[in-house]
């Protein structure tokens, strides 16, 4: 199992992929046809398609799947704002002026715009926008679009914007396809790419509708799909557009291939394996170990009709665990924190559960270069020193990395040690319950909302009950599990947070003190500490690969050391199975699965209806 991320950071928003600056090939013009950054781009101005695509990929048939695992149900079409929970696939409908290149950790090339160029003094960027683009009603895209669209993002927006979009001044249309936007002083480093990647919606379709409202009406796009049928909470299907306007760019030939895209919803995860295994869907990408490994013993499996694929995952594995509400009082105390850690046997669980096929997440960035490693260098000491002061001792030492338990699930030294901790925070038993010297009961509530999850958590709960913790595992219906989230109304919820290759202003909306005070934030553990947004500020503003690296390893050395969380696991590939009606090209992108370069193969299909 691998937990769904939480929803509270809208799915939709898609500017959390995009990327800074550097060098280029020039056009004609002296704008950049791609943006970088660090160092130059792979593709140059006359690319003809990505390397990890197959150009001449046929299009037709239909791909039907469970996507996200976080989303579990849907009640509006609106994927911008923090009202309602939005459908899957919305990203289809929308074009934004650059998109990223998914073989590259930080590079993105033109899609609405053709080209960018960004002033000397880091003070302006201004696109270049194509004349024939156009929206799905055949009105013409323009600057005007552009600049609406980054006003009502800004203004009436989910709070994310508000957060990515603050040191941009403004966006002015310079004529009809010359967008220029100002920022308040010299960009920071990925700032300029952050508008790049805005979706661009109709100013003239939002004249007679309010843009902050949840809705169910199919809305204006210009990107390769329009919504097609749908039941709300049920399913959504997305209709190919034969006349899409972008569809023979360099950055789109060989993807959106499928005629249809559908998007089915299960309130349990095994529902949804039942209706893969019946031909209900096309794919599935799997985050419960136990049926990876002994839910597929079918008929159609071991005859090669239904296929297991395992794909690498390059990208960061992210932090997944459980994540504590430092908001309540209860965990004010770090020890408290850190108790329950040591209260977590991984490796029992590992065993007992998921079969061996999970590791041990120690990092906030696993899987990546900005896991922090032995003691600090000398270049990450000169970021933490100015504030010893204000962190533990241990943040100059070996980074924390949790306990390594005898895997029976009763380590008495791990319980020893955590039942010290609760004491030491002044957490006493008392009639065999934990009670503070106000007479208060440590209780908690894990907050989930589907039935896999608990079986993750019976050993844990257990122990932490053996400890002297009232517990209550509180299951609630998907639609309040996400309004509980949004507004930090939770005790304790599992998650998993994901940061691209090469993160920047985002990060203030997972760790920074302003996100631990706005609803929908991903900052779950509402995590506030000047030194965390000092770090941040210095990972946004590096100017080198090597200077951001280092400045997430000092990060990740505060952010370990603060206890926030209870690590939990992760694996560096993805398991997908999916019935053997496709095909997909020879290489897939390094940081991607890479579904939309699939296509389907009428010759397999054929031969997979008669079999």
């Amino acid at each position: 199992m691998r937990a769904r991320p939480s929803r509270s950071w809208k799915p939709a928003i898609s500017v959390v992929v995009l990327l800074g600056l550097a060098s280029a090939q020039a056009v004609a013009d002296g704008s950049r046809h791609g943006l970088s950054a660090f160092g130059d781009l792979k593709y140059r101005a006359d690319f003809k398609h990505f390397d990890w695509v197959n150009p001449d990929a046929p299009k037709g048939g239909r791909l039907a799947m469970i996507g996200t695992a976080a989303l579990i149900t849907f009640d509006s079409f609106n994927g911008y704002i923090l009202k309602g929970d939005a459908a899957q696939g919305l990203g289809n409908l929308f074009d934004s002026l650059m998109t990223r290149a998914l073989d590259e950790p930080d590079a993105v090339y033109g899609l609405v715009a053709r080209s960018a160029e960004l002033a000397p003094d880091r003070t302006s960027i201004t696109f270049r926008l194509r004349p024939e683009a156009r929206f799905a009603d055949g009105s013409a895209l323009t600057s005007a679009d552009v600049v609406f669209s980054f006003d009502i993002l800004k203004a009436k927006g989910h709070p994310i914007y508000r957060q990515l979009l603050r040191d941009v001044a403004k966006a002015e249309a310079v004529d009809a396809h010359t967008v220029r936007y100002a920022f308040a002083g010299p960009a920071a480093r990925d700032v300029p790419l952050v508008v790049a990647g805005l979706p661009i919606f109709s100013q003239a379709y939002y004249a007679t509708r309010e843009f902050d409202q949840t809705t169910l009406d199919p809305p204006l796009g210009s990107g390769p799909y329009k919504i097609g049928d749908y039941k709300v909470g049920t399913f959504v299907s997305y209709k190919r557009r034969e006349d899409y306007w972008g569809k023979d760019l360099p950055v789109n030939r060989g993807r959106f291939n499928f005629d249809e895209l559908r998007y089915d919803y299960f309130r349990d995860r095994a529902a949804g394996l039942l209706a893969l295994q019946a031909g209900e869907l096309d794919l599935r990408e799997e985050f419960t170990a136990r049926d990876w490994m002994t839910g597929y013993d079918t008929p159609a499996v071991k005859a090669g009709r239904l296929l297991k694929l395992t794909l690498p995952d390059e990208a960061p594995s992210g932090a997944q665990g459980f994540f504590l509400n430092t908001r309540r009082a209860k965990f004010a105390d770090i020890r408290v924190r850190k108790a329950l850690d040591y209260a977590f046997d991984f490796e029992f669980t590992n065993k007992a559960i998921f079969y061996g096929l999970y590791t041990r997440t120690e990092s906030f960035f696993e899987n990546s270069t900005m896991k922090a490693r032995g003691r600090p260098s000398a270049a990450e000491l000169a970021l933490l020193e100015p504030f010893r002061d204000q962190l533990p001792p241990e943040v100059f030492d070996e980074p924390y990395r949790p306990p390594v338990s005898d895997g029976s699930g009763k380590d008495r030294k791990l319980l020893q040690a955590a039942d010290k901790l609760l004491s030491e925070a002044g957490w006493q038993i008392k009639d065999g319950k934990r009670v503070n010297g106000k007479g208060e009961i440590l209780d908690l509530e894990f907050l989930i909302y589907e039935p896999t999850t608990e079986r993750v958590l019976t050993g844990y709960v257990e122990t932490l009950r053996r400890l002297g913790l009232v517990i209550n595992v509180r299951r609630v219906d998907p639609a309040q599990y996400q309004r509980r989230v949004k507004s930090f109304d939770f005790d304790v919820v599992q998650t998993r947070y994901v940061l691209r290759p090469t993160p920047g202003v985002e990060l203030r909306n997972y760790w920074s003190s302003e996100a631990a005070g706005t609803d929908g934030s991903a900052n779950l553990a509402g995590i506030s500490h000047p030194v965390i947004d000092a770090l941040i500020a210095k990972a946004i503003e590096a100017r080198s690969r090597e200077e951001l690296e280092i400045a997430m390893r000092a990060l990740d050395r505060v952010l370990r050391a603060g206890h926030y969380w209870v690590p939990q696991w992760y694996k560096p590939a993805h398991h997908i199975a999916h019935w053997d009606r496709f095909s997909r090209p020879a290489k897939k992108p390094r940081y991607d699965r890479g579904i939309d370069t699939w296509w389907y193969d009428a010759a397999k299909a054929a031969k997979l209806k008669s079999n």
